[in-house]
């Protein structure tokens, strides 16, 4: 289950809020954590890894479990719960770290714009839609690109590029 924290919804001024479907208790302290032991364990779930990014007010590194996506070479995070606090401090940060064991890659961050995601999310959804289709409102790796482009500013979008390899 989740809850939504922000939604679409407009705000008392009139605005729309951005998406983010917070994590329930169960994922929070159960899934999430077993994930985040497992991949830095370097026993990677379906490729998972370990997001790092340094918090935007902060500055201490904060960690969330991520399914990175690889397309013709190119990497991306893609964001299913909407504008999360890792988009946040991604987007202040610009840079972060995919950890899976004792390895740790250093990444330099562009997010990608609306109008590019709708392959990408179809993508993601081939791959990924047993972990995080829930997130998508009935949208699946079938639907239309006008749909996808609909669902796009739900979900953001970054590619990643290797800055380092760094073994800790």
């Amino acid at each position: 289950m989740t809850r939504s924290v922000l939604s679409d919804k407009t705000t008392a001024h009139g605005s729309a809020a951005p998406r983010y479907l917070a994590p329930d208790v169960l994922t929070r302290r159960v899934l999430n954590p077993l994930v985040a032991v497992s991949t830095r364990l370097g026993l990677p779930l379906a490729g998972s890894r370990v997001l790092a990014v340094r918090g935007r007010t902060s500055g201490e590194w904060r960690t969330t479990p991520v399914n990175p996506l690889t397309i013709d070479g190119t990497r991306y995070l893609v964001a299913p719960r909407g504008h999360t606090q890792w988009v946040r401090n991604l987007r202040a940060a610009g840079t972060g770290e995919l950890r899976a064991g004792r390895r740790s890659e250093a990444f330099t961050a562009v997010e990608v714009p609306d109008a590019d995601k709708p392959a990408l999310l179809r993508e993601y959804l081939r791959r990924w839609a047993w972990e995080v289709g829930m997130f998508f409102d009935g949208v699946d790796a079938s639907a239309t690109d006008a749909e996808l482009l609909a669902a796009a500013p739900k979900h953001p979008v970054f590619r990643i590029t290797s800055a380092e390899r760094v073994h800790r």
